[in-house]
């Protein structure tokens, strides 16, 4: 089955917590500190693959979750970080943020990474804030949580020449015809229902792929048949071979169909449109020469280098091949139609620090990952600990924030899923 687009979810690992230790020796204030930090969460990647040509996998599974980081431990052991998980999509996939729906990344090359999710830090561990005037802190760092994201993956095929064409025209026979390719061919429509590659070894020319690309009908950028759905993959290709039927053995005008097809291009995508194409009057044998020429010398005088061809018995494909290879080696390579805008790291690094401060049916609450991550890090039986968790709290203009609110001493103030009761 082939599969060109798939939603995901990912998320990191999360960072493990500082520990809280002591030591035992002699002479030391509480036996010393020593609680070792937290390890890195796992990250979560994606990597092309080459040997992949769907996103099938992700039919069945669409959640992944990286490994946690290990807590720190007592004699400063830092806990192991989180392994990264690496996930194989086809060469060519692109990445889309599901909320944005922009693109922030496409992995066009064999080995190529994404880093989807990063891991969250490890935390602190009591070691860390050991100093002349606290000798024996009773509190730790919690670990970050790792990203999480929803993804759209997408794959836009890796080829050079794409096929365009109603059905029926002949594009599955020629590129049967042209590359080792081994697509099913039949005498009706829709025969093509996913897109065929091929690779074409033309005398000593470079080796190039060529696509073909099921039906693109009337009202395919709206939805219609299977044009739409498959019109993504020929968004990389160099050139564009036109294939019509000159025979108008099924009652279609050639003419007709090139400006409708033209028009579906541009109704998709302005710089799609404006690929470069060859038109080639595919089943000649099945015509008079007469209505060939006439037909050749309409697109010729539009601009078009015209191929009069028969895929079936092979004549013309050589010249047709011959120019095809000319002109990717003139073209070079082209800027894609797509746009990629990379995500800015920091925003998650932002959204750690966020807190929320709000009233509702009379108590006051406060959220955030820097919270929890706070709550994570506090000893309550231990003086030092709380006065450490009130210090932060006031530094973070948490108190400010609840007195703006109207907060008055023994109101009850809800951190996460703790409740206290505030006392100025």
């Amino acid at each position: 089955m082939f599969v060109d687009q798939a939603r995901i979810f990912v998320k990191a690992g999360d960072g493990g917590h500082g520990g809280m230790s002591f030591r035992r020796e002699k002479y030391v204030p509480n036996g010393g500190p020593d609680g070792g930090n937290g390890g890195k969460g796992g990250n979560i990647i994606l990597e092309a693959d080459k040997d992949l040509r769907t996103l099938l996998a992700f039919k069945y599974k669409r959640k992944y979750k990286g490994e946690n980081g290990q807590n720190g431990s007592g004699s400063r052991c830092t806990g192991r970080s989180g392994k990264d998980l690496i996930i194989k999509v086809p060469v060519g996939t692109i990445i889309k943020n599901e909320k944005t729906e922009r693109i922030i990344f496409d992995l066009k090359e064999d080995g190529q990474q994404f880093l989807a999710a990063e891991g969250g830090r490890g935390g602190q561990g009591n070691m860390n804030y050991a100093t002349a005037t606290r000798q024996a802190p009773r509190f730790a760092q919690g670990g970050m949580k790792g990203q999480e994201k929803s993804l759209i993956l997408e794959l836009k095929l890796l080829a050079d020449v794409g096929l365009l064409g109603f059905p029926n025209v002949g594009k599955s026979t020629l590129l049967s015809r042209t590359t080792a390719a081994k697509p099913k061919i039949a005498n009706y429509h829709f025969t093509t229902i996913e897109p065929n590659l091929g690779v074409v070894a033309y005398q000593d020319y470079d080796p190039f792929i060529i696509a073909d690309i099921p039906g693109i009908i009337e009202g395919a950028h709206q939805g219609a048949g299977l044009g739409y759905q498959f019109l993504r993959h020929i968004e990389r290709t160099k050139l564009l071979i036109h294939l019509l039927d000159a025979s108008g053995m099924e009652g279609r005008d050639p003419k007709a169909d090139f400006d409708t097809i033209n028009q579906e291009l541009r109704a998709y995508n302005e710089r799609l449109a404006a690929r470069v194409q060859i038109v080639a009057l595919n089943k000649i044998d099945l015509c008079d020469e007469a209505h060939v020429q006439e037909l050749k010398t309409y697109f010729e005088e539009k601009g078009y280098d015209v191929f009069p061809i028969s895929a079936a018995t092979g004549e013309g494909l050589q010249a047709l091949m011959s120019k095809t290879v000319t002109l990717l080696k003139e073209i070079g390579e082209v800027e894609p139609i797509f746009d990629i805008e990379p995500e800015e790291q920091d925003v998650e690094e932002d959204r750690a620090q966020v807190i929320e401060v709000y009233q509702e049916d009379g108590k006051y609450f406060v959220t955030g990952e820097f919270i929890e991550r706070l709550l994570q890090s506090v000893n309550f039986d231990d003086y030092d600990s709380v006065g450490y968790f009130q210090r932060m709290l006031k530094d973070k203009g948490v108190f400010k924030k609840l007195e703006k609110l109207g907060v008055q001493d023994g109101d009850v103030v809800s951190l996460n899923e703790f409740e206290f009761e505030y006392f100025h």
